[in-house]
């Protein structure tokens, strides 16, 4: 796989990381932690929990954290005009979740992961970086809530590349741009026609309480 594709994806969650810091009033500090998480959680959770393989990959290589200061300075320029690039950084997160998300499961199905587990690490790669961002800020996170497509739009992405290499036997890198493509697609296309999932329960139904 292509590194530039990793680093892409790096910079690109990064930004919206950074953005998200800068909607919330954070400073300097805040703002690059958010960025730090929302670029690399999802690569320390696929290389932490279910490759295991020595370090991870971004401890290992300078390039990586290079792509998130990059992040925060271009989220440190723009910053004034963040309530007009509102529906850019929404694009720039979907063309993020596609890349990574074929970057997971690049990594996992090398290191000898079955199909459906690199399906999953796929997954975990594209949405890790936002779930651990929405933890930090106590925030709801978009992968719980009825919603435009996101975690259905990675798995997508991660069910094309499969097909691509697996049944198909393309090369990776056209398998790559396949599977970014139908993920970007998928995203942009819940978010422009207000495509959303919906909730199991029906709001008329009340939500259930703890037990005591």
């Amino acid at each position: 796989m292509p590194i530039y594709i990793d680093f892409g994806a790096t910079f690109l969650f990064a930004v919206t990381g950074a953005m998200f810091a800068i909607r919330r009033h954070y400073d300097w500090v805040g703002l690059f932690v958010l960025a730090l998480c929302s670029g690399l959680g999802g690569g320390l959770l696929r290389d932490g929990l279910f490759i295991n393989d020595g370090a991870p990959t971004a401890m290992r290589h300078a390039g990586y954290l290079w792509a998130v200061i990059a992040g925060c300075i271009a989220a440190g320029l723009f910053h004034q005009y963040v309530g007009k690039l509102d529906r850019l950084f929404l694009y720039a997160d979907a063309l993020g979740l596609g890349a990574y998300g074929v970057v997971g499961i690049a990594k996992a199905s090398a290191a000898g992961l079955s199909l459906p587990a690199s399906i999953f690490v796929g997954v975990v790669n594209a949405v890790g970086g936002s779930l651990i961002r929405d933890v930090l800020t106590n925030t709801e996170s978009l992968l719980f809530k009825p919603g435009q497509f996101y975690v259905v739009a990675a798995l997508a992405g991660c069910c094309s590349y499969v097909t691509a290499t697996s049944w198909l036997h393309l090369p990776v890198q056209v398998a790559a741009w396949i599977a970014i493509g139908v993920t970007f697609t998928a995203r942009t296309l819940s978010i422009t026609f207000n495509w959303k999932t919906a909730s199991i329960l029906p709001k008329s139904v009340p939500e259930a309480t703890d037990a005591p």
